[in-house]
């Protein structure tokens, strides 16, 4: 587990929604420098939401999101461009273009954020894709690759201008379990080598004890964050039933597993 340090990520009374129906209310937490950290909550609880927010494709109705210090919310121009430097996202299916190459698709945050020569952009996508065990696959199409692959290449990109925060939204989606289990090596090996912050958007039960150091967990019905921990911690002392239930995989009727 990363040491205590001043928070990379701030949120701080956070409230947003659509048209009359809010999302989630009040909602603040810090993350840690260097920490693997999740969001995790059931259908319909605002997740995915709140990282468009925490990257700054969405504006809260109130509250503010500090990265690295700044506040996203606020920023604007080339205040925000800055920013946004400073983190990669990687989107649920992986979001790669599929009329480009995976050394191409890696290449594009370089093109739209620097200067560099295209030799100087091609060694860099070709060694981001080697970090995530691509070498060998540059020339290759999205379309040729498998889904787990597919991830990974976009983690690659993800990564293009070394940021301080990588932003992940449903990895494991559509993977089977081995593939599943994989990416979580990546992603541990990452923050291991690279001391890179995560903030993972996930329910794979299996994903969360791999690899999370703190998750909070966001509750529909409550509009509210009820649980912040440690997976194991949560598992073993939440005070909320439900939480419990969920790490433990048991439904209140017959200690059956139990779905975000």
């Amino acid at each position: 587990m990363p040491s205590e340090a001043e928070p990379i990520i701030r949120v701080e009374h956070l409230t947003s929604g659509f048209g009359r129906t809010t999302i989630f209310d009040d909602l603040t937490f810090d993350v840690k420098r260097g920490e693997v950290f999740v969001i995790l909550g059931g259908s319909g609880s605002g997740k995915s939401t709140l990282l468009k927010h925490m990257i700054g494709l969405y504006q809260p109705w109130s509250g503010r999101i500090l990265i690295d210090g700044r506040d996203i919310t606020a920023a604007r121009g080339s205040e925000r461009r800055d920013i946004m430097r400073r983190f990669g996202v990687m989107y649920q299916m992986g979001a790669l273009f599929g009329s480009m190459t995976l050394r191409e698709n890696v290449r594009l945050p370089l093109e739209e954020f620097t200067d560099l020569p295209r030799d100087a952009m091609d060694a860099i996508a070709d060694s981001k894709l080697h970090m995530v065990q691509l070498e060998g696959f540059e020339e290759f199409m999205p379309a040729d690759i498998s889904g787990g692959m597919a991830k990974r290449a976009a983690i690659a990109r993800a990564m293009a201008l070394d940021p301080k925060i990588l932003f992940l939204d449903e990895p494991s989606a559509g993977l089977d379990p081995i593939t599943s289990a994989e990416l979580d090596q990546t992603i541990l090996r990452l923050a291991g080598t690279l001391g890179v912050t995560f903030v993972v958007v996930t329910h794979e039960l299996a994903s969360i004890y791999a690899i999370a150091d703190r998750v909070i967990m966001l509750d529909q019905r409550t509009r509210k964050i009820i649980a912040s921990g440690s997976p194991q911690e949560l598992r073993d002392h939440a005070e909320d039933e439900w939480v419990r239930r969920f790490f433990n995989r048991q439904t209140e009727e017959n200690g059956g597993e139990v779905r975000a």
